[in-house]
Parts: structure tokens; sequence; C-alpha cells
């Protein structure tokens, strides 16, 4: 029988099981942090982790709050300043993945972390791009995690902070990109993986007990779903337990002792 789990759960593990052992991978805070770590923690020991203030191999036993929390420096096999981080081993070609995280996506992969709105008369002002404009173009391929709204998943981005495939097809190859791309989305939903030719996200995967419908309901765009439709499997015993472990390990530290 299988173990109940929620949506952000199955969200969490099906993004960590698209990561593997050779994998360099550049990790975004949040979601993306705990899908690595995971990963790490469970089939993927050997894969290097890095953080965008330097950490190189980073095995934190607690999810980190910011790129500059200590856990990460005290983890790492080694630590290098910002500088060389980006320009010798991001824009070197050293890394294979960029892990990210989005506040508005449109069906091309373009995120918006910078303003949702007119630029200069925002709605609201989002915490900025950080290091991901460059993770987006500089890795190898990015994966992208994020829950499903309609207030998140849109027709098209109010500003484009991280360059996905652009307008579609060859767009980020005519801009001089010369990395893959977006090649994976995972939400609390589904898995979607980009048409080979247009460059759209299409489900290829439905998590256990979601409908299309859900998917659409969510969604700012017209979905377009795989021919050869599946089912995510479920959470093992294993992955689950992984992760709440890493949860309650991380709660424990934040909260601290202080009365």
């Amino acid at each position: 029988m299988t173990e109940k789990f929620t949506s952000d759960e199955m969200m969490t593990i099906a993004a960590s099981r698209a990561l593997g052992n050779d994998d360099i991978c550049f990790v975004g805070i949040g979601a993306p942090s705990a899908a690595c770590n995971v990963a790490r923690l469970t089939h993927a020991p050997d894969i290097t982790l890095i953080y965008e203030s330097g950490t190189i191999g980073t095995a934190p036993d607690v999810l980190p709050l910011s790129i500059g929390d200590g856990e990460l420096c005290e983890t790492a096999t080694t630590t290098v300043s910002v500088p060389e981080m980006f320009r010798y081993w991001l824009q070197g070609g050293r890394i294979t993945i960029g892990f990210l995280g989005a506040a508005q996506l449109d069906k091309f992969g373009n995120i918006n972390t910078t303003v949702i709105g007119d630029y200069n008369h925002p709605k609201t002002r989002l915490p900025g791009g950080g290091g991901a404009p460059e993770i987006a173009s500089s890795s190898g391929e990015i994966f992208i995690t994020m829950k499903q709204s309609l207030r998140g998943m849109v027709d098209k981005v109010d500003f484009y902070t991280s360059f996905g495939h652009g307008n579609g097809g060859n767009d980020r190859q005519e801009q001089g990109i010369t990395t893959r791309g977006p090649t994976l989305l995972v939400t609390d939903l589904a898995v979607w993986r980009p048409d080979p030719e247009t460059k759209e996200f299409v489900v290829v995967s439905l998590h256990p007990g979601v409908e299309k419908e859900q998917v659409q309901a969510t969604c700012g765009w017209p979905v377009r779903f795989s021919e050869q439709l599946e089912q995510t499997p479920p959470p093992t015993a294993l992955e689950l337990q992984t992760l709440r472990d890493l949860k309650a390990r991380t709660k424990a530290a934040h909260e601290g002792t202080a009365e």
C-alpha cells in the first residue's frame, strides 16, 4: 500500500529523480534546493551541488535559508569567490544543470522574478534575478520546479528575468545562446517537457490522482498533452522518509531555541 503524500512532496520527489550521480548542478534556493538534496541523499550520492555564494560540492544537513547560509560553506568541499564561480565554473561551461524556481513562467520556459505588471508602474516588485539570468544562459540545460497557478503560469511573462526559449522554435539560438535551455518543468500536478520543434512545454506525465482538467485550470495558456501521456510513479517509502526527515531537521534548525 502506497503511503499518503502531498502534492508538494510529489513535486519535489519527481524533480529529484531527474538528477544523476554525474551531474554538476547549480542549485536555486527553495524547491530546487529540496529536490537536489533529496537526490543526493537517495539515488545520486555523488552529485556535485553548487550554490551561488561559491560553495562547491556542498552537502547540507538542513536546507539553507539563503545562498549565504553558513550550512553551505561548512559542508562544501571548497568555497570559491563569486567572480570565480560565475566566470570559471558557470560561464566556463562546467555546470551541467541549472535548477531554478519561478514566480512567473510562460509556455516557452521564460522566467520572471523581477516585477509583476508594467516595469515602471508595477503591481508587485519581486526579489529580482540574482544569478538566475546567467545560470539560465550558461548551464548546459535548465530544470524548473514550481507550483501551478494562473498567476504563476502565464501566456506571456511581464518581464524576461531568465531567458528560456524566448518566442519558441530557434529563438534561443538566434539570440546567440548556445546552451539547451529549459528541458524539464516539474509542477505539483505534472511533469512537462518542451516540444522538440516549437519548444512549448508539453505535459508528459500526470502525478497520481491528477486529471487533465486540473492542469488546465491552473495554467494560463492552452495546455498540450503528450499522446503517450504517462502517470508519474508515486514516491517510494525511502524518498518520502528522506524528504520528511530533511524538512524536519530544517524546521528544527531554523526555529532555534530562543525564547
